[in-house]
């Protein structure tokens, strides 16, 4: 995933802060490897491993069906198991291997907070999926420290959500999805890079991480959309309607959007990491300007 959004802004992150950084890709050539050459010739040295493959859920040009979901799994489960086979395999296996799921493992509800001891992971496609994903990266006895990141919506300049967004609040036809009162889950890129960067870095950091900013619990989808329509000088004046969202994206993945999860990043905190955007109303004058 070293091409993806978040990949992209991890390793200028990454690099910036003196680390080598190479991706793995369908496609060989300069400080990458091809998944057909990890398979043949095993992990290079490396000290950690990180995976944000996946194929995105909420490509609206993508319909609802068998195929996509297989794709969906494939790109996250395959991708992680092929990559734990690796690490498990290494003569001189990394030290941190770190992957970042998604808060989608926690049960929707408009007054449950969730922690990482939190439960989840059994209740709709999306929560197995999670569950899945997190076994898959499981080695058993390896030295390598295991991290998961649970990210949040990624709010960015150049990708992401947002990208979906901008046009319409900048023509003034932006405003909350469904009700607007269910929370809405976010995290800055890089802030998601950071914690990920904090991960690799720190010795002492390992298991569950919620990727959500500290004040996300108290951001609703309606908030979203005044914050964001604010950042733009835009009004935010149109709802968008359930039965709308349910039609573009059909109604599995329409529950994504028109509910969501209170999550705090309570051991994210506690590890020691400091948000950089812990606000929304900054985190969007950061993207927009």
């Amino acid at each position: 995933g070293g091409t993806g959004f978040v990949g992209r802004a991890l390793s200028q992150l990454l690099r910036s802060r003196g680390h080598e950084v190479s991706h793995v890709s369908r496609r060989g050539g300069r400080d990458r490897i091809t998944w057909e050459e990890l398979s043949h010739s095993g992990l290079p040295q490396c000290d950690a491993v990180v995976n944000l493959a996946g194929e995105n859920v909420l490509n609206p040009f993508r319909r609802w069906g068998d195929a996509f979901c297989r794709e969906v799994i494939s790109s996250r489960v395959e991708t992680t198991k092929t990559l734990a086979k690796a690490i498990a395999d290494a003569e001189q296996p990394p030290r941190a291997w770190v992957l970042v799921t998604g808060v989608g493992y926690y049960h929707p509800s408009p007054t449950a907070e969730y922690t990482e001891d939190s439960p989840g992971g059994d209740f709709d496609f999306f929560s197995r999926l999670v569950s899945s994903w997190e076994a898959a990266a499981l080695i058993p006895g390896s030295p390598a420290r295991g991290v998961v990141v649970r990210s949040g919506v990624v709010l960015g300049r150049g990708g992401g959500a947002i990208s979906q967004m901008l046009w319409p609040f900048r023509l003034g036809l932006g405003g909350p999805l469904g009700s607007g009162l269910q929370p809405f889950p976010w995290i800055h890129i890089r802030d998601l890079s950071g914690i990920v960067c904090h991960a690799l870095e720190s010795e002492c950091v390992q298991g569950i991480f919620n990727g959500v900013s500290p004040s996300s619990p108290g951001t609703s989808n309606g908030t979203f959309a005044q914050e964001l329509a604010a950042a733009l000088r835009r009004p935010a004046l149109l709802p968008v309607p359930a039965w709308a969202v349910q039609a573009v994206f059909g109604a599995e993945r329409a529950v994504m959007l028109l509910e969501g999860q209170r999550v705090v990043p309570k051991r994210t905190l506690e590890s020691g990491y400091h948000f950089i955007f812990p606000d929304l109303s900054g985190a969007l004058k950061d993207i927009v300007a």
